[in-house]
């Protein structure tokens, strides 16, 4: 089950960040920009994570 978790929490993150990157770029935001680069790493690293534990299973 935690690798589900970690999938979906991964695939928001990355949504999230993604927005906040179209959002910071269109509005000249800088800072909101790299904020949603740090979330769609955090969502990547997330999904990678869930990628391990269905592949060691959930005893990790």
């Amino acid at each position: 089950m935690g690798e589900l978790t970690e999938k979906i929490k991964g695939n928001a993150n990355e949504a999230t960040g993604n927005t906040k990157q179209a959002v910071g770029e269109m509005t000249d935001n800088e800072s909101l920009n790299r904020e949603g680069e740090r979330q769609e790493r955090k969502g990547e690293a997330q999904q990678l994570k869930g990628e391990i534990e269905g592949a060691l299973g959930d005893d990790i």
